[in-house]
């Protein structure tokens, strides 16, 4: 099963994917939780640090990956297994403004999906967490409406691939799908 949870900042989507993923996990099943978001500051270390004490006894093997989390399944054991992905938005910024290589969004969009498919197709459940881009009403400068867009595509054919679709708002589920 895939589970998409969308919402905004702040907005109690982290928890609930969380929650989400424990309950779909069996008693013997091994829970990983997919870390994609790459730590520049300090607001960047308090936050992965307030994501580890949630997690802290709930048995989640956490693997940093924030690019090609295709790549995670070979640091997995063999068998039943929960993958948490946290978070897409994070996973799309660093796959588009990688120094590695330049790619379209088109380019990142299909890879990550490839990926996430691949997730997909090897997990016993999946739950994906991803951010509600479009809400702040703010004109940005080209390079960040590119991304935004990626964003929306990207959700969109998430939306699709997913089982169930969650918005949370005000850390209120709102079962979409």
């Amino acid at each position: 099963m895939m589970v998409l949870v969308v919402g905004g900042s702040g907005s109690g989507k982290s928890s609930y994917a969380e929650k989400t993923a424990v309950s779909l996990a069996q008693v013997c099943m091994k829970k990983y939780y997919l870390a994609t978001m790459q730590v520049f500051d300090d607001e960047g270390r308090e936050k992965v640090e307030r994501h580890r004490n949630l997690r802290n006894g709930k048995g989640f093997f956490t693997i940093e990956q924030p690019t090609r989390i295709s790549g995670a399944l070979e640091k997995m054991a063999v068998g039943d297994r929960t993958v948490l992905l946290e978070c897409i938005s994070n996973l799309m910024a660093n796959e588009m403004f990688s120094e590695e290589k330049a790619m379209t969004e088109m380019q990142v969009t299909e890879n990550v999906i490839r990926d996430i498919k691949m997730l997909k197709a090897q997990t016993n459940h999946l739950v994906a967490v991803s951010n509600n881009v479009f809400e702040d009403g703010i004109t940005y400068d080209e390079t960040t409406a590119k991304y935004i867009q990626a964003m929306g595509k990207m959700n969109q054919k998430l939306a699709a691939l997913a089982d169930r679709v969650v918005e949370v708002v005000a850390g209120i589920p709102v079962i979409m799908k």
